[in-house]
């Protein structure tokens, strides 16, 4: 706090100042900060926060330096997790799913391993994908995908998971998939992979520019630029 704002509270009556405390000190302690990572940016982090597998490639992109995952042993995992107590927030991610792929790809992975857990992947087929946001709160387990609405591969897309208390939905370029009723409890603990499951499990092949997280749902108007 201040030193304007402390004698703002200095000349509130004794209720009004314990009020405006109180949310000081909510505000303090809430994630309400974007958290954006450029993926390339990653791979120049030698923190003993990132652990680094494989051999993930710097490669250009239409947005900028983009990193590379062989769809094999190459991932990021990071001992923080974007989503720590979020009552709602929305997922975007600008990636290129590759042809000659696994079937299924976790691309990234918030939370645990297999209790509270969100996560966006894809499943290849030929030379199409379909897009899965699946989320797991408690007992509610839930995944929104459909093997009809595919896209070309080695494309790029941007990809929305938009998560409420009450609701699942996903988008593709900014257009809505699907969209499900779903009770979410925020997760409170875990950390997070890019480019496979946090078990190891599932690669993605392909490449991924950035990743954001919005700590409130937003509609597509308010979508990263793609």
């Amino acid at each position: 706090i201040d030193i304007n704002m402390t004698l703002i509270i200095k000349n509130l009556p004794k209720t009004l100042t314990l009020v405006v405390l109180i949310l000081l000190i909510y505000s303090c302690n809430t994630n309400s900060q974007n958290t954006e990572w450029v993926i390339a940016d990653l791979a120049k982090n030698q923190s003993n926060n990132i652990e680094i597998s494989g051999n993930p490639k710097v490669v250009s992109s239409p947005y900028g330096k983009a990193v590379y995952f062989n769809g094999i042993d190459d991932a990021y995992f990071l001992k923080e997790m974007p989503l720590k107590s979020l009552e709602e927030f929305t997922v975007e991610m600008i990636f290129n799913p590759e042809a000659n792929s696994p079937f299924e790809q976790r691309i990234l992975h918030f939370g645990e391993v297999s209790n509270d857990r969100m996560l966006l992947e894809i499943r290849a087929v030929g030379n199409n994908w379909y897009f899965d946001g699946f989320a797991a709160s408690g007992e509610n387990k839930l995944a929104l995908i459909d093997e009809n609405l595919i896209h070309p591969l080695n494309q790029w897309y941007h990809v929305a998971f938009v998560v409420t208390a009450n609701s699942l939905t996903t988008y593709v370029n900014g257009k809505q998939e699907l969209h499900e009723s779903y009770t979410f409890k925020p997760i409170e603990t875990g950390q997070s992979s890019v480019g496979v499951r946090l078990n190891k499990r599932s690669w993605f092949k392909g490449s991924i520019y950035k990743i954001k997280v919005t700590p409130k749902q937003l509609n597509p108007n308010n979508f990263m630029s793609f």
